[in-house]
């Protein structure tokens, strides 16, 4: 696998490739239209971004070089000088080292000796003549000797990426569909051609994925203006920091979460870092802190905003809460406070005082959550009131493909992603125990609301049934589900295997329904229906005795 900073390189050496070919083509339009704007300003451009590049990624001469030259196109740009005389072999020169310095970066190299090109871009910024020697002077018999390059590396849009993707998938599900015959059929060859396949579609999935990987630095070296704005805006002193720029994630999913990434640094800024006034008065900096961070959970990514404001104060969504008439008061009072942040994920909801640029506009976390879940992923939260509050994205590496849990019910076969699969349990009817008109179930010393899947599953809005625990017969198996910081217990027939998928958009009339979050082929080419955690979980919320 190559390392982080091998990858860099390449970048910058297809990015610098690129630039010396327009450079060369673009100096070579200026030579003879000296007038022509769009030429001087696009080398101006490309100087400015090859010295930050070079800078960035340590190669200081390159660096030094191109400012220089960026400095005198400049000038030539604002009428300063003219691009004519002695001045036009000393910056066709320039362009040619920084070639030869690009090379050798790209061959591992040492740079070439730059000095007495960068004594000469001085002489001519400070208005003398340059000190011409024979290989500073371009020839027009000196070029095919040249010696062209290609880059190593090409862009692909997106879209090919997804195409290409989504053909993957396709591939996924006839292995399956290849290997469950085999199975069947028991013949030695096939199996073994089958096997084969198998390891073949494997690779190809992971090359494609790791194709569409980024850095999640390219949207967290946004954020730093967006902070600067926000705190002017409500005239709060606020610090960024931010790591795990080198993290890599699937380039859609980190499109998908950019409007709740940025709805929630909004967010920490104007509901929770206080203002330096009201810092000071509880003994805080002025400065208030925020951290924006990626680290790598398993297979998961988790991205984390964390400031050091007011926290969150439980007591006060509470009333927001029973106000809106989102919960009643006696219910209120009995949830947790990880079921009271969940409170705060609802459509509309606010503790804003007064309408802002930042906050009391009606648009609430509510969208982060909805992004967060179409990608099959959680949010979780943490707070402690004066301390501050953390917000945790856990988002999948990929969306195309995905593990789950599939099992039986009903003489069907369903699937449950594995992001909100907390584990499974068997348990027999006396482990289980009923209260206040629902089974229970202690697992890892967590009490665990448990209900059958069949009943949560049918058509009706009524509410559930009372738990009757001496209507149980033998072990029950049970898949313990994660969603927003709440576990739910579903009982299922059987529990069948685990396997990745590729899930497909549910046709009509099932689209209505949005307890399926898709559906998915397996091997023996039964068509099988992929549950959604998040909405399962709010129909028991709803329905619950």
């Amino acid at each position: 696998m190559k390392s982080r900073e091998q990858e860099y390189r390449e970048l910058f050496m297809a990015e610098a490739l690129e630039a010396y070919d327009a450079m060369s083509q673009h100096i070579s339009v200026l030579e003879k239209r000296p007038d022509d704007e769009a030429a001087l300003q696009e080398l101006f451009r490309l100087m400015h971004n090859l010295k930050a590049n070079a800078r960035a990624m340590g190669y200081t001469e390159i660096g030094e070089v191109a400012h220089r030259m960026e400095t005198i196109f400049g000038e030539i740009r604002s009428k300063e000088r003219a691009f004519s005389d002695s001045l036009v072999p000393v910056l066709f020169a320039g362009i040619d080292v920084l070639g030869e310095m690009i090379r050798a970066v790209g061959a591992n190299r040492p740079l070439p000796d730059g000095t007495a090109l960068l004594d000469n871009l001085d002489r001519v910024m400070r208005g003398e003549e340059p000190e011409l020697e024979p290989n500073q002077v371009r020839h027009s018999d000196e070029d095919a000797t040249r010696k062209l390059e290609l880059s190593d590396l090409v862009y692909i849009p997106i879209k090919k990426l997804d195409h290409l993707l989504n053909l993957v998938g396709e591939l996924i599900i006839d292995r399956d569909r290849v290997l469950t015959i085999s199975q069947e059929v028991g013949d030695v060859a096939l199996a073994s051609i089958a096997a084969h396949l198998s390891r073949l579609a494997d690779d190809l999935q992971y090359s494609v994925m790791d194709a569409r990987l980024v850095g999640v630095g390219t949207l967290f070296n946004k954020f730093p203006r967006v902070v600067r704005d926000v705190a002017t805006a409500e005239q709060k002193q606020v610090e960024l920091t931010i790591s795990g720029q080198d993290i890599q994630i699937d380039r859609n999913i980190l499109q998908i979460i950019t409007d709740a990434l940025l709805h929630l640094v909004r967010n920490a800024i104007g509901h929770g870092i206080e203002t330096p006034e009201e810092r000071a008065r509880v003994g805080k900096s002025p400065l208030g802190h925020l951290t924006l961070s990626a680290q790598t959970e398993r297979d998961d990514v988790l991205i984390r905003i964390t400031d050091d404001g007011r926290g969150i104060d439980v007591e006060r969504v509470r009333r927001k809460a029973v106000e809106r008439g989102q919960i009643p008061t006696d219910a209120a009072s009995r949830l947790s406070d990880v079921e009271v942040y969940s409170l705060m994920f609802e459509a509309g909801f606010s503790t804003a005082e007064q309408v802002t640029e930042i906050s009391g506009r009606g648009v609430g976390l509510d969208v982060v959550k909805l992004a967060i879940d179409s990608l099959g992923g959680q949010l979780r939260v943490e707070s402690q009131l004066g301390q501050g509050t953390t917000f945790t994205l856990v988002l999948p590496t990929s969306i195309a493909v995905k593990g789950a849990l599939l099992f039986q019910l009903d003489g069907h076969s369903y699937a449950l992603p594995l992001m909100h699969t907390d584990s499974v349990v068997s348990l027999r009817p006396e482990q289980l125990h009923a209260v206040g008109g629902m089974l229970l179930a202690k697992v890892q010393d967590e009490h665990i609301p448990v209900v059958k899947l069949a009943e949560l599953l049918d058509d009706s809005d009524e509410p559930l049934q009372p738990a009757d625990r001496e209507a149980l017969t033998g072990r029950q198996d049970i898949i313990i589900t994660s969603y927003n910081g709440r576990k739910l217990g579903l009982i299922v027939d059987q529990f069948l295997r685990q396997q990745d998928i590729v899930i497909k958009p549910v046709s009509q009339p099932l689209d209505m329904i949005d307890l399926f979050g898709g559906v998915t082929l397996l091997g023996s080419g039964q068509v099988c229906l992929v549950l959604d955690v998040p909405a399962l979980t709010r129909l028991f919320i709803a329905r619950r005795p």
